[in-house]
């Protein structure tokens, strides 16, 4: 798979194990991170994956990133849109500023970042978008009014954006991981994990990012061309949608 691809959110978590697995189909992979330095500079420094500092949240960072990148890798053909946050809890605690961080970054974060690369894809008559979302976009989650309303709108975007790319050569796609034994989810305590957690995967665990990062590989395959528009639900069958 020679191709140029870009992860964002791709230092740590999902997004390394991503960027990885994309590397080691072929691609030429580079990784966009927002805040955390230390392990950017350690992924690169492991995995040889260049990484970049932006805020998806913000158009015109965007816009002057992907330019750096383009410039650096080649134009992009694989875009994986990983980055996320959250902000969590109750809706009448909730403020503003709650609200806005995660709508802004996890779903106007898509636009701000697909539409960079929409042009030289539609130009090249070949793309893959691919939106990493959420099981509490499909099912919603108590507590995550925010995180759910953007995942949710991640779906949205991916099945009509797909209708747009399609006569292009462009197939747009979302994954929908349920829990995953990354960083964030290992720090839940174990009691609330394996009392609370676990026991509504049927499968009895926890998934493992490169079991995501394999989702990936296969739908930014040049042999994924027919699969467009899709939501694949990688929860351990805690969610059948």
């Amino acid at each position: 798979m020679s191709r140029v691809a870009l992860v964002t959110g791709g230092t740590r978590g999902i997004g390394a194990a991503i960027a990885i697995a994309l590397k080691a189909a072929g691609c030429k992979v580079a990784v966009n991170y927002a805040g955390n330095e230390e392990a950017a500079a350690a992924f690169t420094n492991e995995h040889g994956i260049p990484a970049y500092k932006w805020d998806v949240s913000s158009y015109e960072a965007c816009q002057q990133g992907i330019a750096k990148v383009e410039g650096d890798v080649g134009p992009i053909d694989v875009l994986v849109n990983n980055a996320g946050i959250t902000r969590d809890g109750m809706f009448h605690k909730m403020t503003p500023a709650d609200w806005n961080a995660v709508i802004n970054t996890n779903l106007t974060g898509l636009f701000n970042m697909t539409h960079q690369v929409w042009g030289g894809m539609r130009d090249r008559s070949f793309g893959r978008v691919i939106n990493i979302s959420s099981i509490n976009g499909q099912k919603g989650q108590m507590g995550q009014v925010n995180y759910s309303a953007a995942k949710a709108g991640d779906i949205g975007f991916t099945k009509a954006l797909a209708q747009e790319g399609a006569a292009k050569g462009i197939t747009v796609n979302a994954i929908c991981p349920g829990y995953i034994g990354t960083e964030m989810v290992r720090a839940v305590p174990e009691k609330v994990l394996n009392e609370r957690i676990i026991p509504q995967i049927p499968v009895g665990r926890l998934g493992e990012p490169e079991e995501i990062a394999r989702c990936v590989v296969f739908l930014a395959a040049d042999d994924a061309g027919f699969i467009t528009g899709s939501t694949l639900s990688a929860n351990g069958g805690q969610y059948l949608a």
